[in-house]
């Protein structure tokens, strides 16, 4: 499988013309860095389950775009008011807030325009038609959008254990349970594979935003390549808040444990995924 950098970079729009500013700010944010969870998980989703060949790529690239989409609006001063994103200035920082907006809207749209692609690249038309609608229902309405809809309107606000998995579940697990479900369906897995995959994805996500919030608080700057502290700054609630630091590590273990439980019942080498769970649990950045 060729390089997952490679593939987002061959995706991104290309800086000409009178739309060169939007495009560029649109790039700094796609290539400033980032872990590119979602686009590995898609990956070797899509090998778990026997896919080859290159029609799971342009949604590789895709969901990077919707993911850099949503970090560049997060970042707004009306969302979580940060300057500062993988180390370097957050886009609106270094762009503007207007130019930031747009560019977080073209980048949701250049997505889907990337992702049909996956049309000149598969036999499986059907399939493409699929994973588009999941690209679509899990980063908006029903999905990502809503929960960070909901974490703005609460924060400042006591929020109940239940409402803010919920939350974190929309925000977060969202685009993690698409990357897993896309990579599963592009290789022809059935239904009942997608599902598990799916359900182990949405224990990683969860794992993963709470691992976040423990490293808002113990982390450095120089270490997570954003701002620390930014919760307690904007009141918001979140696992560290509500259960401490302690307790919040053992739910991430707990979560990441059931997560490999699910990715146990699967067929096929199941060796990257049981790996990347164990990382994701002690992750410094």
């Amino acid at each position: 499988m060729p390089d997952v950098e490679a593939i987002i970079k061959k995706y991104l729009p290309i800086e000409e013309g009178n739309i060169s500013k939007l495009v560029e700010a649109m790039n700094y944010s796609v290539l400033a860095g980032g872990k590119r969870i979602r686009p590995i998980i898609m990956q070797e989703a899509y090998k778990l389950f026997g896919g080859t060949g290159k029609a799971i790529e342009p949604f590789m690239a895709a969901i990077e775009m919707i993911h850099n989409y949503s970090l560049i609006h997060d970042d707004l001063p009306p969302m979580d008011n940060d300057v500062i994103r993988r180390g370097k200035p957050s886009t609106w920082k270094a762009y503007g807030e207007a130019t930031a907006i747009l560019a977080g809207d073209a980048l949701q749209t250049f997505a889907f325009e990337t992702a049909t692609k996956a049309f000149e690249l598969s036999d499986r038309p059907d399939l493409v038609v699929r994973a588009i609608r999941v690209l679509a229902q899990k980063s908006g309405v029903d999905g990502m959008a809503s929960g960070q809809d909901v974490d703005v309107q609460l924060a400042g606000q006591p929020i109940s254990k239940e409402v803010l998995k919920d939350i974190y579940k929309l925000k977060t697990g969202c685009l993690i349970e698409a990357a897993a479900m896309i990579g599963a369906i592009m290789a022809g897995a059935d239904d009942q594979e997608i599902s598990i995959i799916r359900r182990a994805a949405a224990d990683m996500g969860l794992a993963f935003q709470i691992r976040d919030d423990i490293l808002d608080v113990t982390g450095d700057s120089a270490t997570t390549g954003k701002t620390t502290g930014l919760d307690e700054r904007n009141v918001k609630t979140t696992y560290v808040t509500l259960y401490g630091v302690e307790e919040a590590q053992q739910i991430v273990k707990d979560l990441s444990n059931a997560a490999i439980e699910k990715i146990n019942k699967l067929p096929g080498e199941k060796t990257f995924f049981l790996n990347l769970i164990n990382q994701l649990e002690v992750r410094n950045k």
